[in-house]
């Protein structure tokens, strides 16, 4: 089988929402934290897939932001899901939802499940004001979650270390609880999981992680490149996913980053997409 390529974590918006970026952070905590700056660049799905076709890339999962009002999550997810049917064999859509408002979000997840969508993310539950770690207030969403197969993506972050824009506090002591709440859901940590699959040296941890997943987005901002194989020796290869972030980073440089520790080609090929299509079902 050819290696199919499968970046995990990029970010794409509207036309409108590129050519209003002012509007839009002036309506939202979340998109003014992160895109405020001129300089952040902002891709529509066609400037993301020149970006694939440049670096190599057969597809990517396009997720939303961790919006705060609940009709911006539906602004942006209905550019998501338009996406995903444009160019079904490029992109794949995750949407998000305002989990302090359950029966919108619920009423959400179904939407978009209907319509494509492979899960929810990339959450952001400290701007958008949810507790991840009170099992009693996500149970509902995760139901939902659960019934329509999707996965759950959150942003994540380390406790220590250099401070950066949209680094936020969702940190290992943050995610732990929930996946230990729902050992059952599809769980996908954004940037290596704020450093949480070194726990999985812990067997309770490691246990706590049977369906849980660590995504590379951003990683030369983060870790030198020997996290690919400390990560894949500690928590296992199966659990790492190819990510970018782009269009803040190029995957070509976390391409890079994994082929200058000279992994093994099978634990290449998983990481650069054998485990997103295991996850995804492609």
């Amino acid at each position: 089988m050819l290696l199919m390529i499968i970046d995990f974590h990029t970010h794409v918006v509207s036309p409108k929402m590129k050519k209003d970026r002012d509007e839009y952070a002036a309506r939202d905590a979340c998109f003014r934290e992160l895109y405020s700056q001129p300089k952040a660049k902002l891709f529509t799905a066609e400037e993301l897939i020149q970006s694939m076709d440049e670096c190599g890339v057969d597809m990517s999962v396009i997720l939303g932001f961790g919006l705060v009002s609940h009709q911006m999550c539906q602004e942006m997810n209905d550019y998501i899901l338009d996406c995903v049917t444009r160019y079904p064999q490029r992109l794949i859509g995750f949407c998000v939802v305002q989990p302090n408002d359950v029966g919108k979000a619920v009423k959400e997840v179904e939407r978009c499940a209907k319509s494509g969508a492979k899960g929810i993310g990339e959450m952001r539950p400290d701007v958008q004001g949810f507790d991840l770690g009170n099992a009693e207030n996500m149970e509902t969403v995760v139901e939902a979650l659960m019934e329509h197969d999707l996965i759950f993506l959150t942003h994540t972050s380390e406790p220590v270390g250099h401070h950066y824009f949209g680094k936020g506090v969702v940190r290992p002591e943050t995610v732990y609880p929930f996946i230990v709440s729902f050992p059952d859901l599809k769980v996908v940590l954004a940037h290596w999981g704020g450093g949480l699959p070194f726990y999985a040296l812990m067997p309770e941890v490691e246990k706590a992680m049977d369906n849980c997943y660590f995504d590379t987005a951003a990683t030369p901002f983060l870790y030198k490149p020997q996290i690919f194989k400390h990560v894949s020796d500690i928590a296992g290869s199966d659990r790492v996913l190819f990510g970018s972030d782009n269009p803040l980073l190029s995957p070509k440089r976390i391409m890079d980053q994994i082929d200058s520790v000279g992994l093994v080609q099978g634990v290449r090929e998983k990481i650069l997409g054998g485990n997103a299509r295991k996850l995804l079902g492609i």
